[in-house]
């Protein structure tokens, strides 16, 4: 058993989803990825043609830590802002690997980046499918 899910575990209000633990260990797995993205991007040379994929890192990992965050308390959750996170989530995943994969070729830390918010993505496309 992993730590999230052994953490979530304890809670006096139920056991934690499949699901649910992948999802918020790939919020938390993206927060730090687009971070260091978006870091690494900002000692790049062509810094410049960089611009977008720092901003979308950077608000990459804000979403993913929000949503992250919000999914780990159990306690008298909302799903309709639930959803509307993994939504959000979703997308700034999605957005942030499209920009990401088109530097990889000349930047690792772009396709490491990009492989990560591709996993995080479909965790949230998980997660809101199992809640349907």
């Amino acid at each position: 058993m992993n730590h999230v899910a052994e953490l979530l575990a304890t809670h006096p209000q139920g056991t934690p989803s499949e699901a649910l633990v992948r999802c918020i260990e790939e919020c938390f797995a993206c927060v730090v990825d687009c971070t260091s993205c978006a870091d690494a991007d900002l000692a790049e040379e062509d810094v410049q043609d960089l611009r977008h994929c720092i901003r979308l890192c950077l608000d990459c990992a804000d979403v993913c830590d929000a949503t992250g965050k919000v999914l780990t308390r159990q306690t008298s959750s909302e799903p309709r802002l639930t959803r509307s996170l993994l939504e959000a989530c979703l997308r700034a995943c999605r957005l942030c690997a499209e920009e990401c994969e088109q530097h990889a070729a000349h930047h690792e830390h772009c396709r490491v980046c990009a492989e990560t918010c591709r996993r995080c993505e479909q965790a949230c496309a998980n997660l809101l499918a199992s809640a349907t």
